[in-house]
């Protein structure tokens, strides 16, 4: 089934681009069946087909065909386990259109502040003189005006590389290019989330090592859960996307799963730490007077960054302001008639972009952060003395379920997990529930192939399959240069300056956040059929 398909059932609110991404019929949003239940003491048993039909066979033998209980919108929006009103009224603020928005407004007030300012000059000063200061305090124009905002973007890089594939550029040539595109719009400055990843990757590692430390005593320290992978299950239905793993474990597990998941932020909203702390300080600025955009290769990551632990009270104001697609990006440059090959390449801004020189760096490991590589090489050699030059992994049940181990004289040390895919999730979850399961680390990700594959991603071009850009993507988000966390002294340097001179709860603050079992509504429509 293709998703555009079932997309059309929903609301156009929800639709928020054209997309045509897949979702297979058995991931429809569907209860079973409906029986009327009789009073009575006969027993009728339901087969279920090859075709997926279902029949009730009573105990005569006799046969009657079963109506599947469809959900509609309503239903969705009436359940605590998918997305509510609210959550629906967010993600309309969740758009390239507010972003055009806001660049609107920011160019309305610099009119109107240049004019004010040529007014109030005129009646004083000679037109000469008037043209030179106009041209030196324009520059401050931004940050003095009320209604004015500095705008900053940060790009994941796996947008980037979907980007790359769609135009035959190099991931780093597409940086420039959509570093000289927004600025061109009016952002101010352009980051890559490569940078923030570096944060989450190390606290990853102390938080696994802290984990392990007392695994004998709290019996949900291990193992660990990645959770990158952000919130939002009804909204990956409707676009064709997966369930996010976090959403799914709030509203569906709750106080059961919530210990396992590691509380490090994703990069995205360490990203939004940096930007609205340190970045605003710097510049001397309050931080509702900064909008923070992300691109992202997710709708979920819209509603990660909506939700209420990463908005700041004291300013009024989120962490990340809004979050758009890669597919979105592709529409603003349709919309502005422009391609990326033919946009001239800008300078780089390197205050927050894992780059060396001119070209970008990516992290070993996965396409989704490489969260399993980075902390499975690090505990090794911590913890073990062993230093792991490459992983060896191993195919399970599919290719989307793969499992390395860390041996030494026959005995296993770690044994970590990646799992993506809503039903290798289902069975992961299975098995911690019955005491099962046998991993002390699992890489958790809602989309089947990880991030590269998430359903903000561009679609293929004529002619092109699913599988084929999806290749294209990878080779181009790996053709980067490897950069390794540990020894990025710029990063080193912010933990000085920006973490450690306040202390260990100022990094947990910033660095860290915490997820909430979500009450299940009392009401018919939570019944599991």
């Amino acid at each position: 089934m293709r998703s555009n398909d079932m997309a059309s059932h929903f609301s156009g609110v929800l639709q928020l681009t054209d997309l045509d991404d897949f979702i297979t019929p058995s991931q429809e949003c569907v209860k079973p069946v409906k029986v009327d239940k009789k009073h009575g003491k006969s027993v009728a048993k339901i087969q279920i087909e090859d075709d997926g039909s279902y029949f009730q066979v009573n105990q005569d033998g006799q046969r009657q065909k079963l109506e599947k209980a469809k959900i509609t919108l309503n239903d969705c929006l009436a359940c605590s386990g998918c997305i509510t009103s609210a959550e629906s009224v967010l993600i309309t603020q969740q758009s390239h259109e507010e972003l055009y928005r806001v660049l609107r407004l920011n160019k309305d007030n610099t009119s109107h502040t240049l004019h004010d300012l040529l007014v109030r000059q005129q009646s004083t000063f000679s037109n000469r003189l008037i043209q030179l200061r106009c041209s030196k305090e324009s520059s401050t124009i931004q940050q003095s005006s009320g209604e004015q905002k500095i705008v900053v973007v940060s790009v994941s890089p796996q947008s980037r590389a979907s980007l790359a594939a769609h135009y035959s550029l190099s991931s780093s040539e597409t940086a420039r290019r959509l570093t000289a595109f927004f600025k061109n719009l009016g952002v101010d400055y352009v980051f890559d989330t490569g940078f923030s990843r570096t944060f989450s990757l190390l606290e990853s590692q102390r938080e696994f090592l802290e984990r392990f430390a007392r695994k004998e005593e709290d019996k949900k320290a291990l193992p660990m859960l990645a959770s990158a992978c952000p919130e939002l299950g009804f909204m990956s239905y409707v676009f064709g996307l997966r369930t996010g793993w976090i959403c799914y474990a709030e509203k569906t597990h709750g106080d059961f799963i919530l210990p396992y998941i590691s509380a490090t932020r994703s990069p995205q909203q360490i990203m939004g730490s940096l930007v609205k702390s340190f970045f605003t300080k710097q510049q001397g600025l309050e931080p509702q007077k900064v909008y923070h955009v992300t691109v992202m290769p997710c709708y979920d990551k819209k509603l990660e960054a909506s939700r209420p632990d990463f908005y700041l009270n004291e300013f009024e104001t989120r962490e990340v302001d809004c979050v758009i697609t890669s597919g979105e990006v592709l529409k603003m440059l349709e919309q502005e008639g422009v391609s990326l090959n033919d946009i001239e390449p800008a300078p780089l801004d390197t205050m927050f972009s894992n780059v060396c020189g001119e070209e970008l760096l990516c992290h070993a490991g996965s396409g989704s952060g490489g969260y399993l590589h980075h902390v499975y090489t690090h505990t090794a050699k911590q913890l073990f003395g062993i230093e792991v030059e490459e992983l060896t992994y191993k195919t399970l049940k599919n290719k989307d379920f793969q499992e390395v181990t860390l041996e030494k004289d026959g005995v296993i040390l770690l044994r970590f997990a990646a799992t993506y895919g809503f039903r290798n999730i289902q069975n992961l979850v299975q098995k911690l529930k019955r005491g099962k399961s046998p991993y002390h680390f699992v890489e958790v990700m809602a989309c089947p192939s990880g991030c590269l594959n998430g359903g903000g991603q561009l679609k293929p071009v004529a002619d092109q399959s699913n599988k084929e850009l999806l290749q294209q993507v990878e080779e181009l988000y790996r053709a980067e240069s490897l950069s390794s966390p540990e020894q990025d002294t710029r990063v080193a340097e912010l933990y000085h300056t920006w973490l450690e001179s306040e202390g260990e709860e100022r990094a947990r603050q910033l660095l860290h956040t915490q997820y909430h079992a979500v009450e299940k509504s009392n009401n018919g429509l939570t019944i599991k059929w």
